[in-house]
């Protein structure tokens, strides 16, 4: 794979300047977001969250951002499954959102925390039926035998279910990334990016620039 030390890209789609950033993060992120997303990205609110054990040994995986509110960044998934037993053990994350196309990057990094029963019925009841019967009959991480095993129960849920109303699964949930520090990143050329990072402090949030 020699050629992979020969691919080089220059960014030169924009910059970043202090002045022109919202004094909040959120605010912020909204922005680059909603560029992201009329930019016709590919699934614009995938981002890269990571896990840790206890004793440190990192594990990472895309999930997707379902919600955005003044607390956090939000998703879900099963709390059984190694990102969420990682998270319960070990509540510290990080998260990045990468936005190659438009040439843009955010960074968080933070605590997570369940969100709240009745935010995630709330969701799990707006995704399709066949979604809901995933979530029962996915042992999410776990080992199988194979395709078969899983395909078998996704037939006993779709069963027990049949046309009634599909009750959100007790180990599946809603996870809210409280962010302490969320870096905004503009790719520039000869890799002189700029890295606007906002730190949280006990009034608000500190903007400072960090070194490409």
């Amino acid at each position: 794979m020699d050629e992979l030390n020969r691919m080089r890209h220059e960014y030169r789609a924009g910059s970043l300047h202090e002045s022109e950033m919202a004094p909040n993060p959120f605010d912020e992120f909204k922005v680059w977001l909603e560029m992201a997303i009329i930019s016709r990205l590919s699934e614009p609110n995938a981002m890269i969250v990571a896990s840790a054990t206890p004793d440190g040994r990192p594990s990472a995986r895309v999930v997707l951002l379902k919600e955005l509110n003044e607390k956090g960044f939000v998703f879900y998934t099963n709390y059984k499954s190694r990102k969420g037993s990682e998270l319960i053990a070990n509540p510290f994350t990080a998260a990045v959102f990468d936005w190659h196309e438009i040439e843009r990057q955010v960074r968080i990094e933070g605590v997570v925390e369940k969100v709240e029963d009745v935010e995630s019925d709330s969701y799990f009841n707006l995704r399709p039926d066949d979604a809901k019967i995933g979530a029962w009959a996915s042992p999410q991480s776990r080992i199988v035998k194979g395709r078969k095993e899983l395909e078998e129960l996704e037939r006993r849920y779709a069963t027990q279910y049949g046309d009634g109303e599909i009750p959100r699964p007790p180990h599946w949930g809603g996870f809210l990334i409280r962010p302490t520090v969320i870096e905004f990143w503009q790719g520039r050329p000869n890799r002189m990016h700029d890295r606007l990072v906002y730190y949280k402090v006990e009034k608000g949030w500190n903007l400072q620039r960090l070194a490409p």
